[in-house]
């Protein structure tokens, strides 16, 4: 059987599945291909929440989470669902990067201010601060699980085909506007084939290019439960203190944000084991679950650091933590998002849409 569109997607977490609902308001036809079921647990994109994070310094990454806020609003107007919780979020920690974000944010006109440690503790109790805070009210978390499934409705009523437990076998080249994509039971025939495949994209395109290194790794963020339910939470960013050696049991700067019903998120940043994606065994890695019960013991005096419950994710990480988005041929890549991608998707997907569509990606984010 051979089925011709315009465009294939591999890779229906949330990146291809926002690249399957730009292309479709392109007015193109396209296919997702998932190699698992539609809400699987496997690689990166499930889950309830993600932090929606505006802390950037770089003007490339401003301005993708800039339009990612507005097709967010926009995407929750469409389909009457609540994306974004804007709680806000805290940065601490390093003070010195801070400032840097903060003159950006002030170029561009993104709101955030300075505030004590004993502003922000008095006014989160549940947190501990022993450093100037940086507070950008108008971020705060994304419900994840939520907006998986927002994007998929509005791609399929613009008519886009979602094809779970489809693995691809094979993606042949024929040339610059024409590849082949092949399942078990179909074969697509498209100008174009956007690869969103996460911890598996070199798997699928090996054979066909050579990308910079993506390293893969099995993350494990815990749910912590709060002591008091009254206690309100930010989302946060948390980097260890160069000037401090309390930090030194640290794996990594903390990232985190409260979930309803599951409690407060905290996690290490892409520290985890590297693993195979499809030989994992999910299981927290021991040491580093117990460093971080100490940090959550240490830092949050609203939580209990013996009550948390292990989360088991993928990282697909660039050394420089810079996304890859570009295209090579007729094959456009998205990749390496190392785990601070989510909140951008419904930008990413418009970028791939546009590498799809022959414009180029911004340079930061070339191969």
């Amino acid at each position: 059987m051979v089925t011709q569109v315009d465009v294939v997607v591999v890779g229906g977490g949330v990146m291809g599945s926002a690249a399957a609902r730009a292309v479709a308001q392109s007015g193109k036809s396209v296919a997702l291909l998932e190699q698992f079921a539609a809400g699987h647990q496997l690689g990166a994109s499930h889950g309830t929440t993600r932090n929606f994070n505006t802390a950037y310094r770089e003007p490339e990454y401003l301005a993708l989470v800039t339009e990612a806020r507005a097709l967010w609003d926009g995407l929750s107007h469409e389909t009457g669902t609540q994306l974004l919780d804007l709680v806000g979020l805290v940065n601490h920690g390093n003070v010195e990067p801070l400032l840097g974000i903060k003159q950006s944010h002030e170029s561009l006109g993104i709101d955030s201010e300075f505030l004590s440690a004993e502003q922000a503790s008095e006014r989160w109790a549940g947190m501990t601060f022993r450093s100037d805070v940086l507070f950008v009210p108008e971020s705060g978390r994304v419900r994840a699980a939520e907006a998986l499934a927002a994007l998929r409705t509005s791609a399929e009523t613009g008519g886009a085909q979602f094809h779970y437990e489809s693995p691809v076998r094979d993606i042949i080249v024929h040339g610059d506007h024409s590849v082949r994509v092949i399942t078990d039971t179909t074969e697509f025939l498209a100008e174009r084939v956007i690869v969103t495949a996460g911890a598996w994209t070199h798997k699928v395109l090996s054979q066909l290019m050579e990308l910079p290194p993506l390293v893969v790794t099995q993350e494990q963020p815990a749910h912590f439960q709060p002591l008091d339910a009254s206690v309100d939470w930010p989302s946060f960013n948390h980097s260890p203190d160069p000037r401090s050696t309390a930090d030194d049991y640290w794996y990594s700067p903390t990232y985190g944000m409260f979930t309803p019903g599951e409690g407060v998120k905290i996690g290490w940043h892409g520290v985890g084991p590297v693993v195979d994606p499809d030989s994992r065994d999910f299981l927290p890695e021991a040491v580093q679950l117990a460093a971080l019960q100490r940090y959550a013991n240490e830092w949050f005096p609203g939580l209990d650091a013996t009550a948390c419950e292990p989360i088991s994710c993928t990282y697909t990480s660039t050394e420089s933590e810079n996304f890859i988005l570009d295209r090579f041929g007729p094959v456009v890549v998205g990749a390496g998002f190392s785990g601070h991608g989510y909140k951008f998707a419904p930008a990413i997907g418009r970028v791939l849409a546009d590498l799809a569509d022959g414009k180029p990606a911004p340079a930061l984010f070339r191969a």
